[in-house]
């Protein structure tokens, strides 16, 4: 169990996917370019790639990010945030995706 004050911590924007490609030499891996409505796209590096076989297939997508995580460098590609998704032990997954009328940057509440 974690306080109310540590989640609040927690800083998780829409962001809209400007651009996906696959990390070469990484099975799993996809190179994503955000918008946050922020100065410039921030790069976020994801374990995605298996359900996504045709990366494009993500741009213009609006989902959920934490924002606030330190940077990390992954597979030598630095990661600027985490992207939220569900899956299943089946194989199901989603990302979690606002409504279509919430623009980048908008804060979870």
């Amino acid at each position: 169990m974690i306080s109310y004050d540590d989640f609040a911590k927690i800083d998780i924007r829409a962001g809209k996917i400007l651009s996906a490609e696959k990390i070469e030499g990484s099975e799993k891996l996809l190179k994503l370019m955000v918008d946050f409505a922020e100065e410039a796209p921030r790069q976020i590096v994801s374990g995605i790639s298996k359900y996504f076989p045709e990366a494009q297939i993500l741009i213009g997508k609006t989902a959920m990010f934490v924002t606030n995580l330190e940077p990390r460098t992954i597979f030598g590609h630095e990661s600027n945030g985490m992207l939220f998704a569900v899956s299943t032990a089946e194989g199901a997954f989603s990302l979690l995706e606002p409504d279509e009328t919430i623009p980048p940057g908008t804060r979870a509440k």
